[in-house]
């Protein structure tokens, strides 16, 4: 399956390294945050991929709800952990929760719509920065710290109403950020699209970390260094 190559299974445990890691965000997602790089001092397993890995073991039900607790580090063990009641979490050896699962509903299991799918929303969810982020943290007078971004994945939800996904796109339906304080709580929900009809819809929540003032100068170096290193990749360097 397509993501063999970004982790390994051993004793019934799963391992994400941080180049495993890093490689699905640049190559899967198109994601270039800097605490997906493998050398980050707070490297991060995408929770992207930890959502690919729920879906491609337990399929793709009508209503999912993933709630992210933790940020995975480098190599860790973790496993699936299921309860009767049709949620799951992952966990590691001591029993700490990075992930909530709560699922309900008719299950897709075909690995080719599943794949799609995954595909398809990694992709969307990867366009946080600067796509979505900029024009509200412009819109609110505030920003991340530049040198030091933080911005957590929280939550994410979807609803299916139509099990024929044929070609599933996900499109931007509206976008909010609260402010309170130096802590900004992002909402992004999006429209599930296939064969030019609206299927479904969710939406993700961001927390975004030590706001300041924008800075508009300091935001564009910011993702002029972004692009660059983005280039700089895709290019093999």
């Amino acid at each position: 399956m397509f993501l063999d190559d970004f982790h390994s299974v051993q004793d019934g445990t799963i391992r994400i390294t941080a180049r495993q890691g890093s490689r699905f965000a640049k190559e899967v997602a198109g994601d270039f945050n800097p605490i997906h790089d493998p050398d980050a001092k707070r490297f991060c397993v995408p929770g992207d991929l930890l959502f690919a890995l729920v879906l491609a073991r337990y399929g793709l039900s009508t209503r999912m709800r993933f709630g992210f607790r933790g940020m995975l580090g480098d190599d860790v063990a973790i496993r699936f952990r299921e309860s009767g009641s049709g949620t799951l979490d992952i966990v590691d050896a001591g029993g700490k929760v990075y992930l909530e699962v709560e699922r309900a509903g008719p299950i897709i299991r075909g690995e080719e719509v599943v794949e799609a799918f995954t595909r398809r929303y990694v992709a969307f969810s990867a366009r946080n920065f600067p796509h979505f982020l900029k024009p509200l943290m412009a819109e609110k007078g505030v920003m991340f710290n530049p040198d030091r971004p933080l911005v957590i994945y929280d939550s994410m939800s979807f609803e299916l109403r139509n099990l024929d996904l044929d070609s599933p796109v996900m499109e931007l339906a509206n976008a909010t950020l609260d402010v309170s304080g130096k802590r900004g709580d992002a909402l992004i929900a999006f429209d599930i699209v296939a064969a030019g009809e609206r299927v479904g819809g969710g939406s993700k929540k961001l927390i975004l970390s030590g706001l300041r003032a924008y800075d508009e100068e300091r935001l564009q170096d910011f993702i002029a260094e972004f692009t660059r290193r983005m280039e700089d990749y895709r290019a093999g360097y």
